[in-house]
């Protein structure tokens, strides 16, 4: 049976505070480390031994490995690569959240972060969280705004070119990421079709198994958690855009 465990970073800092996120570089918060370290004791109980890792560029999503390491004792060869980055959330990058949706409404809001082919405004170069002059990424071509389907165009590739080798050779793997190039992920391997995609939410800190044939299509997946955590935790990914009338 082959194995992959996907596991989104735990909370950050602006997870906490509301705020869209993307590219920008924040750190997880001390719930978000706590999460991690929960990870890889769950990681452990049932047993996982990496041999690979891929993260993100994105220190919240180091950090989480980092940790969940930590809890297993081990030490795999850990590969950073940027399409793992989240999704560059345009101009709305370091926008409160429920501001947002006062200014603009809860369902274009919505659009906006769960949509698979809607783009949010992009960002000007130069503006405070813009990161294309960057020197980590000196070498790609950051976007100025993206929609999941721009996401799922360079997680694609990496799957093909990195972790199918990978899986090859009987690597165990590990891909530490962020909530919507997890999202972008899952919709490929699972083919899930656009409709059905805005309604899926990945969980901070919770990892999801999956089980692959000998063609590496999915067989199944679960994550390690009970129906009630899991549950909760989705609904707090879910609420993220609810503002109190």
């Amino acid at each position: 049976m082959i194995k992959i465990v996907l596991l989104r970073h735990g909370q950050s800092a602006w997870n906490e505070k509301g705020l869209f996120t993307g590219w920008v570089d924040v750190d997880l918060t001390s719930l978000g480390e706590k999460e991690a370290k929960l990870a890889g004791q769950k990681l452990k109980k049932t047993a996982f031994k990496f041999d690979l890792v891929f993260q993100s560029f994105l220190k919240r999503s180091q950090k989480t490995t980092k940790i969940v390491l930590r809890e297993l004792g081990e030490k795999p060869k850990i590969e950073k690569d940027w399409r793992l980055n989240e999704r560059h959330y345009g101009a709305l990058q370091g926008l409160d959240k429920k501001e947002t949706v006062k200014k603009y409404g809860e369902d274009q809001v919505f659009i906006w972060r769960r949509s698979y082919d809607v783009r949010p405004p992009k960002i000007k170069i130069g503006a405070k969280y813009d990161q294309s002059k960057l020197v980590k990424y000196k070498n790609i071509t950051v976007p100025l705004t993206e929609c999941l389907k721009d996401v799922e165009k360079r997680v694609t590739p990496f799957w093909k070119e990195k972790i199918i080798p990978a899986l090859k050779k009987n690597k165990i793997i590990l891909i530490s990421a962020s909530g919507n190039s997890l999202r972008a992920l899952v919709k490929y391997l699972d083919k899930i079709v656009p409709d059905k995609i805005a309604d899926f939410n990945i969980p901070t800190a919770i990892p999801l198994v999956y089980e692959l044939d000998n063609n590496f299509k999915p067989l199944r997946h679960y994550y390690l958690a009970s129906a009630k955590e899991l549950a909760a935790a989705i609904n707090k990914v879910k609420d993220q855009i609810k503002v109190k009338k």
